[in-house]
């Protein structure tokens, strides 16, 4: 299972979004610190969820840290995250 697949299901599952997008980005950091040739290291995150409402933006990206914890052990190196709530931008 690709790492995007990886990081999708599990958002999904956790916070189920009304909107989610994961962009893999490793191919903008080719040569820079975590990179590999395989790709799959740089993702940007688009959430707009629920869990969100009344969460600071620490607090969200908190959580999907937490979420994610095993794939940033296991070689994602770089996560950018846009997290909203409904009504948010």
């Amino acid at each position: 299972m690709s790492m995007k697949t990886k990081i999708e299901a599990k958002l999904k599952l956790a916070l189920r979004p009304e909107a989610i997008d994961v962009v893999d980005e490793s191919h903008l950091h080719e040569g820079h610190s975590g990179w590999r040739p395989s790709g799959e290291t740089h993702f940007r995150v688009y959430l707009v969820c629920d869990a969100f409402v009344g969460k600071s933006r620490l607090e969200r990206h908190r959580m999907v840290n937490t979420l994610l914890s095993e794939e940033l052990a296991d070689g994602l190196h770089a996560l950018a995250i846009h997290a909203a709530a409904p009504g948010q931008s």
